[in-house]
C-alpha cells in the first residue's frame, strides 16, 4: 500500500477482518462504521450516535478505526469543555494538517499563516466562518473530516442551540464533516425540543461472558501459559460475572489478584492441572475483592496491603482499616440498593417524605407523633408481606440514603438486574418495553439488619413498623 492511501480502498471484507484482530468481539460495528465512512472523498452521513453501557469499547472502536485509516480527525472530551467557546477553540485550534501525519490528530494549524496564532471564538457563526476558511485553504477540503465527542451527554447541559448546530454543521457549513457522539445513554434523552437532525445510531452492547473471557485472556503475562490464565479468568468471572459487568473493573480484579492465584504454582506447591488447590488458595482473595468492586476507595498498593493484613490477622489496624462489608458478599452500592427495596416493599408510599425528605425539628416532632398514633389502626406491614414498588421509588430512596452523591449511571442499574439474578429482588412488572419496572424484595428483616449493619446503617430508624 503506497504512502497516503486508505486501507478503507481494500476490500471490505479485508480490511474489517485486520481490525477484528486488533479489537475483539466488535465485528458488527466494525463493519458498519467502516461502510459508513467509505473512502477519504466520500460523503458520509452528517452525523452518527454511538451508545453504549461503560467499557463497551466505543471510543476504542472509533478512535482506531481513524486513526489506522490515518483520517483527519479531531476528538474532544466534553468534559474537559465546559462551555461553548472552549469546545469551539479546541476544534479550531486542534485542526488535524494535510502535511503532517494523520497519526497526529492533534498537530495545529489554525489561519494558515501562523502557527503561533491562537483563535479565539465565542459563538458559532464565527466558528462556522473559521471553520470553512481553515479547511477551504487545506487539502482537508477535498476529505472527510471527523470531529468526534466523547462522553456527549455533557452536551445536554450547553446552550439550548449547541447540540442542534452541532448536529447540522455539515449542513450548515457545507463542508464534508462527519460529526460523531459518544454516550452511555440513549438518544431520547438528548431530545429536549425541536430541531434537531437525527443522526444515525449504533448500538455497543454489553459483552457477554464468552466475549469477557476472550478479551480478558489477552492480558494474560507473557510467561504465563494460556490455558492456566485462561482457567483463572474463568473462576475471576464465575464469582463477578453476577455483580459486575464493567470490563474495566473486571479487568482490574484479574490483574490484581494473579498473583495470589499463581503463587502455589510458582512454589511448587501445586502444578497448573491442580485446579482445586489453585482455587482454594485463591477463593478469599476474591471475596475480599467483591467487597469493594466498583469502588476506588484506595490505591491498588494499600488495597494489597488491606487485603493481605485481612488475610494473616483480622484484628490488625489495616483489618480495620477496610470497610466492614463482608457479611453477605455484595459490592458497597448493590447493599443500599437492596436496603432501599426493602423500605420501599414495606414503608407506605405516602410515608416516603416523612423517612427521606428533610424537615425541620418541630415539624418532624408533630410527624412523629402523628405517625406513632396513626400506627395503631393500621396492620403491620411486616405481617402483610413485601409490596410491590416501582423503579422510580427504589432509586429516589436509594439516593436519598446513600453515602456522598452518587451520580446516576449504568453500573447502578446493572446491579440491580444483578439482585434480580440472585433472587434477592424480583421483578414482578415492567418486562414490555412501555411499562415502568416494578420489584418486590426477598428478605427478611433479620437478613436486611445484617446487611444493613456492614455499612453502618440504622434501617429500623427508617420502617414505618417500628416507629
Amino acid at each position: 500500500m503506497m504512502e497516503g492511501d486508505s486501507l478503507l480502498d481494500s476490500t471490505s471484507e479485508d480490511h474489517a477482518h485486520t481490525f477484528n484482530s486488533w479489537i475483539k468481539c466488535r465485528d458488527q460495528q466494525i463493519k458498519l462504521l467502516l461502510s459508513l465512512f467509505g473512502k477519504r472523498q466520500h460523503m458520509t452521513p452528517g452525523s452518527l450516535f454511538i451508545y453504549g453501557h461503560t467499557g463497551t469499547g466505543k471510543s476504542l472502536v472509533v478512535q482506531t478505526l481513524l486513526s489506522k485509516n490515518k483520517l483527519p480527525y479531531i476528538c474532544i472530551n466534553c468534559v474537559e469543555c465546559s462551555s461553548p467557546r472552549f469546545l469551539f477553540e479546541h476544534i479550531l485550534n486542534n485542526m488535524p494538517h494535510v502535511s503532517h501525519n494523520f497519526d497526529s490528530p492533534n498537530s495545529a494549524t489554525f489561519d494558515g499563516t501562523d502557527n503561533d496564532e491562537y483563535l479565539h471564538c465565542d459563538d458559532m457563526t464565527s466558528f462556522i466562518h473559521h471553520l470553512v476558511k481553515i479547511v477551504q485553504s487545506s487539502d482537508l477540503k477535498n476529505e472527510t473530516l471527523y470531529i468526534v465527542f466523547d462522553k456527549a451527554e455533557r452536551l445536554r447541559d450547553a446552550h439550548t442551540v449547541l447540540l442542534p448546530a452541532i448536529l447540522r454543521l455539515q449542513e450548515l457549513s457545507g463542508l464534508n464533516i462527519c460529526i460523531i457522539l459518544i454516550s452511555e445513554i440513549v438518544w431520547e434523552k438528548f431530545r429536549s425540543g425541536t430541531g434537531f437532525c437525527e443522526p444515525y445510531s449504533i448500538h455497543f452492547p454489553d459483552y457477554n461472558k464468552q466475549e469477557l473471557k476472550e478479551i480478558m485472556c489477552l492480558d494474560g503475562p507473557a510467561t504465563s501459559e494460556k490455558d492456566l490464565y485462561s482457567l483463572y479468568v474463568n473462576i475471576v468471572l464465575s464469582v463477578f460475572h453476577m455483580v459486575c459487568r464493567d470490563l474495566r473493573e473486571l479487568r482490574h480484579v484479574a490483574r490484581l489478584n494473579y498473583p495470589y492465584f499463581i503463587e502455589p504454582v510458582n512454589k511448587g506447591e501445586a502444578t497448573a492441572a491442580n485446579a482445586k488447590k489453585l482455587w482454594r488458595n485463591i477463593e478469599p482473595h476474591l471475596k475480599i475483592a467483591l467487597k469493594s468492586v466498583y469502588l476506588r476507595e484506595v490505591s491498588s498498593l494499600q488495597w494489597k496491603q488491606m487485603q493481605q493484613a485481612e488475610l494473616e490477622n483480622p484484628d490488625s489496624d489495616f483489618a480495620k482499616a477496610t470497610p466492614s462489608r463482608s457479611h453477605v458478599e455484595l459490592p458497597y452500592y448493590s447493599k443500599y440498593l437492596l436496603i432501599a427495596a426493602y423500605l420501599a416493599s414495606y414503608n407506605p408510599m405516602k410515608y416516603d417524605r416523612r423517612f427521606f425528605a428533610k424537615v425541620n425539628l418541630f415539624l418532624f416532632f408533630f410527624l412523629n407523633l402523628y405517625y406513632r398514633n396513626d400506627f395503631y389502626y393500621q396492620a403491620s406491614n411486616h405481617l402483610l408481606g413485601p409490596k410491590v414498588f416501582p423503579i422510580d421509588r427504589l432509586m429516589a430512596i436509594f439516593y436519598s440514603i446513600i453515602e456522598g452523591n452518587i451520580t446516576p449511571s449504568a453500573q447502578i442499574y446493572v446491579q440491580i438486574s444483578s439482585l434480580v439474578s440472585l433472587h434477592l429482588l424480583t421483578q414482578v412488572g415492567g418486562e414490555d418495553r412501555i411499562a415502568t419496572p416494578k420489584y418486590k424484595c426477598m428478605v427478611n428483616l433479620d437478613f436486611i439488619r445484617s446487611i444493613a449493619k456492614t455499612v453502618h446503617f440504622d434501617v429500623m430508624r427508617y420502617l414505618y413498623d417500628f416507629l
